[in-house]
């Protein structure tokens, strides 16, 4: 029944629309951005100090479908599945490209300026940028993907089959694009309707809380057991996988479904109304994603992190990152950092020719909140 449907196409909306041009946004989707993104800066500002830090650990396993994973899935509910026309292409250019370009070279800059060789990053970005590199190509590869005749299926199958290919690994981000692209693709689904029944049936509610307590109660009894290459999606399969080469695909599906599964349970319970200031700030998730390697790197590099080492130190480490990601997300830094989330092109194409526009559709609202039943 999924894959029967046909696809609609969705309007590429910028990440960090701001002012006036908010007034259309799905403040369910920016509630989820802001969390996802403040799991991110939590867990990057904490990273170097997670292996020896047992509560830290834990809170990375147990939390990490609701980070990357969440990322990727909104990604695909805010891209357009239509032809790659020269107005897409220079969308494309504007809002992934450029900025992937400039902060690579305001990361290396930084580096040189605490005291590293400089080096310019082409075909493998530094720290998190790999997310907008496979987020371009997820965008030129959806409009082939949505045609296939089961395209949940097929990616799925690529994502499974790529950990046998080495050739598949960091450089051009090429085993996480191909990884996540049925994450990718799903969040698209979910744009265009897809399962509303879930998000709209009281019985979903409460599989939710299961799926979220789920994950808290592995990351706390088994985040040893998880091995790290297992999330990160960027390394082929080794001999040295618990269940042989033979089988380690089984692992990587059973990830992926987990990370959609616990996705779908994150946005069941997610409130689709405007939250003072959460939604707000959610607005500015690509704004916070883009800027906070900037800020934790310097701060990592001088050992002042290294240096956390008691529980009320590692409370205030994470309440800094909360207010890291409150700051990084207001309007005023969004507006100060257009220029480089989202540069002009007007320098570097011609006027475009006016042509017939045709209108594009959003995603599909939220559904409604079922009413609570009531008692006699």
């Amino acid at each position: 029944m999924m894959d029967k449907l046909l696809p609609r196409r969705a309007t590429t909306v910028s990440p960090d629309r701001v002012g006036g041009a908010d007034r259309a946004r799905n403040p369910w989707w920016d509630n989820t951005r802001f969390l996802s993104a403040m799991l991110i800066v939590i867990l990057h500002t904490g990273g170097s100090i997670m292996a020896r830090e047992e509560v830290l650990h834990s809170f990375h396993i147990a939390s990490w479908a609701f980070r990357v994973p969440a990322f990727v899935m909104l990604a695909g509910v805010f891209s357009s599945a239509g032809p790659l026309g020269p107005r897409s292409l220079r969308t494309l250019l504007q809002s992934i490209v450029l900025p992937a370009l400039a902060f690579s070279l305001l990361y290396s800059l930084e580096k040189y300026w605490l005291g590293n060789e400089f080096i310019v990053h082409v075909v493998q970005l530094p720290w998190t940028l790999w997310f907008l590199m496979s987020l371009f190509f997820w965008r030129l590869l959806l409009p082939l993907v949505v045609q296939l005749r089961h395209p949940l299926l097929v990616t799925t199958g690529v994502a499974l089959a790529v950990g046998y290919v080495e050739e598949f690994g960091m450089a051009f981000s090429a085993s996480r694009t191909l990884v996540y692209l049925p994450l990718f693709y799903l969040g698209w689904r979910i744009g265009q309707g897809f399962l509303n029944t879930w998000f709209t049936s009281r019985w979903s509610l409460f599989v939710a809380v299961a799926g979220i307590l789920a994950s808290c109660v592995v990351g706390w009894l088994w985040h040893r057991d998880i091995k790290g290459d297992w999330l990160s999606m960027r390394h082929p399969y080794t001999v040295a996988d618990p269940l042989s080469l033979e089988w380690a695909w089984v692992i990587r599906l059973l990830v992926l479904a987990s990370a959609a599964a616990l996705v779908l349970c994150l946005l069941r319970l997610m409130p689709r109304r405007r939250l003072p200031l959460i939604t707000t700030l959610g607005a500015g998730g690509f704004t916070i994603y883009l800027l906070h390697p900037l800020v934790i790197l310097p701060v990592r590099e001088l050992g002042w992190i290294s240096r956390v080492n008691t529980p009320v130190e590692i409370v205030g480490l994470v309440l800094c990152a909360i207010l890291l990601t409150m700051v990084l997300g207001s309007p005023p830094v969004r507006r100060l950092v257009r220029p480089l989330t989202r540069p002009s092109t007007g320098w570097l194409f011609a006027p475009a020719t006016p042509g017939p526009q045709q209108p594009e559709r959003v995603p599909a609202p939220a559904p409604p909140v079922p009413e609570p039943v009531r008692t006699p």
